[in-house]
């Protein structure tokens, strides 16, 4: 069994399986190792994702000050219904899901959107550091099946040809928010741990 004090290792505070997935194959291609811990802490109603992954990072560094860990939140931003659902999307979604969404678009010419992930990354003795990524991309006019998770079924990153659920992980870590905060995320790891045993990274 993986202990979760391992210097070597990342843990990745989130209760879902698919964000988890996408973010460890991006460590492993950096040659990082990543595990994932649920825990129960306070999540804030904010109109910015900044402000409620830092709240859920300075939780769990009360908890585990002795771990490099990381912690996400993210939200899906449509221009037509004014940057809504946004840091909010997590309770659309639970309350009237992609269907909802896809009405309240009806009619709606200008179907433009973003994806954003806010990566907040605390290392022993350093604190926190967020990072940022977007996505920007349409939103389709039919829900497209395949990985139903979140809003991927009805979001379409700009220059692909399908919506992310019809990706595979790979695939949608080409063009993915996410992708980009945690690869922002271990390029600075791997930055300052080869800082701190004096090896020159360029």
């Amino acid at each position: 069994m993986k202990r979760i004090e391992d210097e070597n290792r990342i843990v990745f505070f989130t209760s879902s399986k698919f964000k988890f997935e996408e973010a460890s194959r991006i460590a492993q291609n950096f040659g990082l190792d990543m595990i994932r811990k649920s825990e129960n802490i306070i999540e804030i109603q904010s109109e910015s994702l900044e402000e409620i992954a830092l709240f859920k990072a300075r939780q769990l560094m009360k908890r585990y000050r002795n771990l490099t860990f990381v912690v996400e939140d993210d939200g899906i931003f449509i221009e037509a219904l004014n940057g809504f659902p946004g840091p909010y999307s997590s309770y659309v979604y639970r309350t009237i899901g992609n269907s909802g969404i896809l009405k309240l678009m009806k009619g709606e010419v200008n179907r433009g959107a973003l994806f954003k992930s806010v990566v907040v990354l605390h290392v022993p003795n350093m604190g926190l550091k967020s990072f940022t990524g977007i996505c920007k991309g349409t939103i389709a006019k039919s829900i497209h099946h395949g990985r139903m998770f979140g809003y991927d079924p009805i979001f379409k990153p700009l220059k692909a040809d399908k919506c992310f659920s019809e990706m595979t992980p790979e695939e949608k870590n080409l063009f993915s928010h996410r992708a980009k905060s945690f690869k922002k995320v271990f390029s600075f790891l791997i930055k300052i741990r080869s800082t701190i045993n004096g090896e020159d990274y360029g």
